[in-house]
């Protein structure tokens, strides 16, 4: 088995269900669209990397059943259900699936940041080379992406899931745990209205339209 590991989570692009904050600029349909590109544009990020970099991608999904995300983002992938709870307890079951396997290093990204490059995932697992934990820092105050070498579900415990005091408290997290910490640049999760201008000028270099 890999000893590297990179999860994607993702939302089955149901109107009325993603992207709500968006919903009144871009209406249910629109919101449901711009969930449905952010994934397919992240997927191909993260498939070519892995190719690459010869690491095993698994897609974690919420929203549908692997039969209607196989047909809308292909059947080439290994997708696998969050399973029920709050974002942190969804990532502790996949966390602990993974090193339940044997996994050495997991990296776990969401598909909400298209800033997200493959030389940003090669230097996550880099980074895991010598730190416990790596955070990649979103600008509203969360994270877009965490990477373990070692398990810890202490990090997703009491969490303010959805605010800007997420990087915050999961950083007094792991300074509790003593754990070194790396951190990649600050990116831009695409969430709010202000945040479409970043995906609009990532999908038309891109053609992920």
């Amino acid at each position: 088995m890999n000893a590297r590991l990179l999860l994607l989570f993702s939302r089955y692009p149901t109107p009325g269900k993603v992207k709500t904050r968006l919903i009144p600029g871009l209406g249910a349909e629109g919101a449901a669209s711009l969930q449905r590109c952010l994934t397919r544009h992240i997927l191909g990020v993260a498939r070519r990397f892995v190719e690459t970099a010869k690491i095993d991608l698994e897609v974690w999904f919420d929203g549908s059943r692997i039969t209607l995300m196989q047909r809308m983002f292909g059947m080439e992938f290994c997708y696998r259900p969050q399973g029920g709870g709050d974002l942190g307890q969804r990532m502790v079951q996949a966390f602990a699936a993974a090193f339940g396997q044997g996994r050495r290093q997991v990296v776990l990204m969401g598909s909400d940041c298209p800033e997200i490059s493959e030389a940003l995932l090669a230097e996550s697992f880099f980074l895991l080379e010598g730190y416990d934990l790596v955070l990649g820092p979103a600008k509203d105050g969360g994270y877009y992406l965490i990477g373990l070498r070692t398990w810890h579900p202490e990090l997703f415990r009491d969490i303010p899931w959805g605010t800007g005091e997420v990087l915050e408290k999961t950083l007094a997290a792991a300074r509790r745990l003593k754990l070194p910490v790396a951190l990649l640049e600050s990116l831009t999760d695409i969430d709010r209205p202000e945040d479409l201008a970043v995906w609009a000028r990532i999908s038309q270099r891109s053609g992920d339209v």
